[in-house]
């Protein structure tokens, strides 16, 4: 937070800005597998969108002032969820075009006093991992068995499998039919069913919009955090007069699901450096392998690995070489870099890269093509280096 800048406002720095850009690729990646496709929305609109979704009346409090441009008022946005609708709204769709997911990493902004702002936890702009799902109502429990499948795989990569669920029902103002609302919330029951899931029941907890499950991780030391959350909404179809051809020919209303799983990055990166102390797991460290040189003379030889593992996607740094091998190692060890490979005359004679692992110790030597071939599959699979190498007898 740089308060010259205003409170509630998050720079990324480069470390933070690494680990981030991993966290939002494999979050992209693992979305596109699922079905979804990726999108882009502008930060602000005219305010008439906001009229008509009824945020200006109901969400008012929590909005920044409105900008005036060339006589007309636009607002920065504090949901993505109108400009969705819009895109939908776009063309007339057909029964089989649905159900239709699109997901965006969308930046926010919402007026929060002073007061409330506390670190990553709360702020005033913020990336939604957000997703909407427009839906036939007998497609609705899939869809949100998915929306689950795919929460628990995202979440479980961070090691958050521990989960405090909940569903809230219909609440004594809502908007909608007691038909709808009863459909909505049997398949949000049965969803969490044939998952297998306990879960607790907050009866008229759900939003007047509809009904949802909101989903709590526990990090390692028992504390839980609220990030996930799917909700039924009956409101936004309606205000935007969203519609889809039928197979009988007539004009019906989608069924819309809001979805998120981080619930913010800034937060989830808040939850993450709590949860690992800093420690960041292999597949994440900001720095993963740290070459270090014996002698001025191996830098060409460190300059030319570090090019070569930048190109396969390792995130490498080349110590400056100004302090003793074994400062070089310990300042390592105390930034938390995993990998370290020590770089002298005979490896760089040898095409080799001598390999220590800040948990584990020395791992030996490994010739430069294994060791990053190595490095990239402990990536790709989440998982921390163990494999040994060769042992130097001498």
């Amino acid at each position: 937070i740089q308060e010259d800048a205003g409170g509630g406002l998050v720079f990324w720095h480069p470390k933070g800005s690494a680990i981030r850009s991993k966290i939002e690729d494999f979050w992209k990646d693992t979305h596109i597998d699922s079905g979804y496709d990726i999108v882009y929305t502008p930060h602000l609109a005219n305010l008439n969108l906001w009229k008509t979704s009824g945020h200006n009346d109901f969400y008012r409090d929590g909005m920044f002032q409105q900008m005036e441009v060339e006589n007309e008022e636009y607002q920065i946005k504090p949901m993505n969820c109108p400009f969705h609708c819009l895109m939908y709204k776009d063309e007339l769709r057909s029964y089989r075009d649905l159900p239709i997911r699109w997901a965006e990493l969308g930046t926010v902004y919402r007026y929060e006093r002073s007061g409330t702002l506390h670190g990553l936890m709360r702020v005033r702009g913020f990336t939604q991992d957000d997703a909407h799902i427009f839906c036939l109502s007998e497609q609705l429990e899939d869809e949100i068995v998915g929306v689950l499948d795919l929460t628990e795989e995202i979440l479980s990569r961070f090691g958050f499998n521990d989960y405090d669920i909940m569903l809230s029902t219909r609440p004594d103002k809502s908007v909608g039919s007691d038909q709808i609302w009863d459909d909505a919330t049997a398949a949000l029951e049965g969803a969490l069913k044939r998952k297998g899931w306990e879960y607790g029941t907050d009866d008229g907890g759900g939003a007047f919009y509809g009904p949802k499950i909101d989903i709590k991780i526990r990090d390692a030391i028992g504390r839980t955090w609220q990030c996930s959350t799917v909700q039924c909404d009956f409101n936004l179809p309606d205000r935007f007069g969203l519609e889809y051809v039928s197979a009988e020919g007539t004009r019906e209303r989608p069924i819309m699901l809001h979805r998120a799983i981080f619930g913010s990055v800034e937060r989830f990166f808040g939850i993450l450096v709590e949860n690992t102390a800093g420690d960041f797991p292999f597949w994440l460290a900001p720095t993963q392998l740290k070459l270090l040189p014996v002698t001025d003379a191996v830098m060409p030889f460190c300059a030319e690995v570090s090019k070569k593992a930048a190109k396969m996607g390792i995130r490498v740094k080349v110590d400056r070489g100004n302090e003793r091998l074994a400062k070089q190692i310990r300042n390592a060890e105390k930034s938390r870099i995993p990998i370290m490979a020590v770089v002298g005359m005979k490896e760089m004679e040898n095409n080799t890269l001598a390999i220590r692992s800040r948990k584990l110790g020395d791992l030996g030597s490994f010739s430069v093509d294994a060791l990053l071939e190595e490095l990239v599959r402990c990536s790709d699979d989440a998982v921390e280096m163990t494999t040994m190498g060769e042992v130097d007898e001498s």
